[in-house]
C-alpha cells in the first residue's frame, strides 16, 4: 500500500494548486498543511477522507478519532465536530483528501452490492485502509492529469469506491444512508429540521414527530449516530456560528443572542467550556493569528 499512497501523494501535491481541480472533479478535495494546527470548528458533510501523509485527530461529540494513511475516515451524516492536524511538518506536510458521498449513487449500488455484516449505527467511524479503496482513490485522483477524461471516468471510479466502502466495516451504515425508511435516514431529517432552525427552541418531541419516532426511541437512535443529544447538537451548531460571527465582530452579546441564547451570561459558560477561553479572548485570539473563519465545511 505504500506505493499507492506515494502515487497518489504525488499526485495531491501536483495538483493542490490547480485552480481548474474543482470543474474536473466536483466533489473530491484536496488538503494540506504544512504544520500541526489548533482545534478548528467543523461541519463534516456524508463523505470519505482518505490522509496520504500526516495524521489528524476530530472530536465528534465525546468521541475522539485519529486518522492517519492506515486507515480512512466516514461521516454518513452532517456532524458538527473539532478537528486539528496532530501531525505535520514543512518537511512531511499533512496531506489528505475527501470525497463527499452521493447518496443517489450509493443507492443504485445496493440492489448489486453483498449485504453487509453487523449493526453499528454510528454515523461516522474510523477503518483500516485497504488496498482495493486505494486502487479506486488513486484512478480517480488520476484523473486530474488527464481532466478531459474524467466526465466518462470519474463516475466509474467513485462506484467502485463506494462499493469498496460498502465492502468495508462502514457498509451497514452507508446502506441505511441510501434508504429513505432507515433510521438512520429518519435522523437525518431531525438534523436537516435542526441545522435550518438551531437559532429557535427545541422540542424533543417536534423532532421525534417529524423523524417518524417515539421520543425515546429518537433520543436513543440520534445519541447513536451523532454521540450527541439532540439539545447538544443544537448547542455545537449554535457555538460554532457564534464564533464565526465573533471573528467578524467581538459583540459577544450580539452573537449570543443571534445563535439563539437568551442569556449572555450562559453562552459565555457554554463558550468557554467548548473552546476553553471566553467569547471576546478567543475572536482576538483567532484575528491575532490570521486564522480566519472556523471551517464549516466537508474538510479532510
Amino acid at each position: 500500500m505504500r506505493h499507492q499512497l506515494d502515487q497518489m501523494l504525488a499526485l495531491a501535491e501536483r495538483h493542490l494548486h490547480n485552480p481548474h481541480r474543482e470543474a474536473a472533479l466536483p466533489r473530491l478535495a484536496l488538503y494540506a498543511s504544512s504544520g500541526q494546527t489548533c482545534s478548528t470548528a467543523t461541519l463534516y458533510r456524508p463523505m470519505l477522507c482518505l490522509v496520504l501523509q500526516g495524521a489528524k485527530q476530530v472530536l465528534i461529540g465525546d468521541r475522539v478519532l485519529r486518522y492517519d494513511p492506515a486507515s480512512y475516515f466516514v461521516a454518513s451524516l452532517e456532524l458538527p465536530a473539532s478537528g486539528r492536524i496532530v501531525e505535520a511538518s514543512p518537511d512531511r506536510p499533512y496531506v489528505a483528501l475527501s470525497l463527499t458521498l452521493d447518496r443517489e449513487a450509493l443507492a443504485a449500488l445496493l440492489p448489486d452490492a453483498p449485504p453487509a455484516s453487523g449493526g453499528r449505527t454510528a454515523g461516522f467511524a474510523v477503518s483500516p485502509v485497504t488496498p482495493h479503496l486505494l486502487d479506486a482513490c488513486l484512478r480517480l485522483l488520476a484523473l486530474l492529469d488527464t481532466p478531459e477524461d474524467a466526465a466518462v471516468l470519474a463516475p466509474l471510479h467513485e462506484r467502485e469506491i463506494l462499493y469498496r466502502l460498502l465492502r468495508g466495516p462502514q457498509g451497514g451504515v452507508l446502506r441505511q444512508i441510501a434508504q429513505a425508511d432507515s433510521r438512520l435516514s429518519q435522523v437525518r431529517q431531525a438534523i436537516a429540521w435542526i441545522r435550518e432552525h438551531f437559532d429557535e427552541p427545541l422540542r424533543v418531541e417536534a423532532l421525534a414527530e417529524i423523524a417518524g419516532m417515539s421520543p425515546a426511541s429518537f433520543h436513543r437512535h440520534f445519541k447513536a449516530a451523532t454521540a450527541m443529544s439532540p439539545l447538544q447538537y443544537q448547542k455545537v451548531l449554535r457555538l460554532q456560528e457564534a464564533r464565526r460571527l465573533l471573528v467578524i465582530s467581538a459583540d459577544a452579546t450580539r452573537a449570543a443572542y443571534r445563535v439563539g441564547y437568551e442569556s449572555a451570561s450562559q453562552f459565555s459558560r457554554e463558550y468557554a467550556r467548548m473552546f476553553g477561553v471566553p467569547p471576546s479572548r478567543d475572536a482576538e485570539r483567532l484575528r491575532g493569528a490570521g486564522i480566519g473563519l472556523p471551517e464549516i465545511s466537508s474538510a479532510a
